[in-house]
Order: C-alpha cells, then structure tokens, then sequence
C-alpha cells in the first residue's frame, strides 16, 4: 500500500511552508490515485513537527520532536539513487544509505544517477553557488521536488536555475542543503574534505521562515 508523507515544520504557532506541502500533496495524490481529504494546517503551540501519513484508508497524524540543526557533512553513497518522484513512507533505500555513510561520520549521503550526477540527500535537497546563482539538480534525474527547494524559489533574492553537476566537478562550488522541517544548512565537508564556504547561505537561511503573502 503506498503511504503519501508530509512533515511540516510549526513555528511560533504556524506552519509557514504549509501551502508548499499541500500542493505536493495534491500532486502526488493525483499521480498516484489516493485522494487527499481536506487537511487544517496545524497551527498553535509549541514549536514542532507534525508528520501527516495518507493512504486510501485515510490521514493519520503525529507530533515529531525537533530535530538538530547544524551544517552538514555529506558522504557520496556508492549505491546510485533510485528515483523517489514522491514522498511515500517506503524509503528504506534512502534510509539504509545514510545509515551506510554514518559510520565514517557523515550526518547524509549524497546520491548520484547512473552518470554520475547529484541528484540529492537522503533527507535533503542540495545546491550549490555558481557565483550569485544558485543551482539545483534538474528534477529529471529522480529527485524529490523538494519543499524546502519551492520556499527557496520564493525567497532568494537572485536567480535560481536548475542545471547538471558531476560529483567530480562539486569541489569548485560552495554548497547548502534546504529541509522543510529543518530549514536551510550549509554544507562543511563531501567525503570528508572541506567545503568552500558562501555568505549567500546564512542570508537566505535566514528568511526561509518568514512569512509571505497567500
């Protein structure tokens, strides 16, 4: 049976991203068949997480636990990604790569197509800075249209494009990693080698949160 998941970040009593899931709902639920009832967006309380399960049986719902936020050290997983065009709770894939990299101290594991390209993290969306640009994978090659990925069409205040990148070509280019739940991240170090930094990343962590008209 396939599961539809959303989690959705509750943040001083809103959930700010809460029409970005929605509309992936909506997508998925057509693409897949499962009818998507009419959903409140959780509001009120204290800052949280609150995990939507959707099936043909109906919505189950839970509160998760914050999660830490920190920049991220990425391991390149050997395995290449499996295409995951929506967010269904079957995941052990994803799940056993970023187990497999955390033994080496990576916090996730950058997946790769067949070609070698990023396509993305287990549980991350992942760009990169190409001067003021910033860039992500084409959804084309299997990724998760990302929620995080959305908002930050909506908020940088520059040019976002999507475009193909080799592992082999990431050391030229400062990096960050975007979660809906989590929010937006740098990335310090790819299989265990540093990173270039950009300022760009903390400026537009920081309005990933705010609020915006509709």
């Amino acid at each position: 049976m396939t599961v539809l998941i959303e989690t959705v970040r509750v943040i001083e009593g809103a959930a700010p991203l809460w029409r970005l899931h929605l509309d992936r709902l909506r997508r998925s639920g057509d693409a897949l068949g499962i009818p998507i009832p009419d959903l409140v967006s959780p509001s009120g309380g204290d800052d949280r997480v609150v995990r939507f399960e959707i099936s043909l049986f109906g919505c189950e719902i839970e509160e998760l636990p914050l999660p830490e936020q920190k920049p991220l050290a990425l391991a390149t997983s050997p395995a290449p990604h499996r295409g995951y065009p929506h967010k269904i709770a079957e995941r052990s894939w994803l799940n056993a790569a970023r187990t497999s990299v955390a033994p080496i101290g990576a916090d996730d594991a950058l997946l790769l197509d067949a070609e070698g390209r990023v396509v993305e993290a287990t549980i991350w969306a992942i760009g990169w800075w190409d001067g003021e640009t910033l860039c992500f994978p084409p959804l084309e090659l299997g990724g998760l249209p990302s929620v995080a990925r959305a908002r930050l069409l909506e908020t940088v205040r520059g040019t976002v494009v999507t475009a193909p990148l080799r592992r082999d070509e990431m050391a030229w280019y400062a990096m960050l990693a975007c979660n809906a739940v989590r929010g937006v991240v740098p990335v310090d170090s790819l299989d265990g080698e540093p990173v270039p930094g950009n300022r760009r990343t903390a400026a537009v962590a920081s309005r990933f949160w705010h609020r915006t008209p509709g």
